[in-house]
């Protein structure tokens, strides 16, 4: 039987990391240098999608025998890209923002395989429905927590479920930044089964 090729996961987010390493598949990881600036008029889904692709063929280009795996995730509030705060001002802005409200979490996933020519990308909506949020609560839990890497400032995960009325998903993981359903059904196509590796 054939070895299996190499797994490389192009990210440098622990999340990813940590939900990847699930499905107990040896990997390594490999950090994309891709711009992930918006394009003018680019709509959530659409960056979420595009840059998830550009990361795994970035290092698929590097690495053309291995199974890559790119990932982005990008908070949509009424149509507007809402991404990772990076500082506990911007973290009150997008609490605040999202206060009883419904936010859509755009996480895309793409699979590359360039010795095959395998590449597909595809996208998992998680909507998820916030609390009316007063000032103190959002202070007390991004002191607690420090969610400045994360897309919407709350990581479910952990304490920022309290922050939550209801999330809806086809897949759980997609939420924390790669999801593993469609994550496996991608690695099956490119040659990959984790539950044949």
């Amino acid at each position: 039987m054939p070895a299996s090729p190499a797994l490389i996961l192009a990210s440098t987010s622990r999340y990813r990391r940590e939900l990847l390493g699930r499905l107990r598949l040896p990997f390594e990881v490999h950090s994309p240098e891709v711009d992930e600036t918006p394009r003018a008029g680019e709509r959530p889904a659409e960056l979420a999608l595009r840059l998830a692709l550009a990361k795994a063929q970035a290092i698929a280009a590097q690495h053309p025998h291995a199974v890559v795996i790119g990932s982005d995730q990008v908070a949509d509030l009424d149509g507007r890209p809402v991404g990772k705060p990076g500082s506990h001002e911007r973290a009150v802005q997008q609490l605040t923002a999202m206060s009883g409200r419904s936010v859509v979490f755009q996480t895309a996933v793409a699979v590359v395989r360039h010795d095959t020519g395998f590449a597909d990308a595809v996208l998992v909506p998680v909507t998820v429905r916030f609390r009316r949020l007063g000032e103190a609560e959002i202070e007390r839990y991004l002191r607690a927590e420090q969610p400045y890497d994360c897309a919407g400032s709350a990581k479910s995960e952990t304490l920022g479920i309290a922050l939550l009325e209801a999330i809806e998903s086809n897949d759980p993981t997609a939420l924390v930044g790669l999801p593993l359903i469609r994550t496996c059904q991608l690695l099956r196509g490119a040659g990959l089964d984790p539950l044949s590796a």
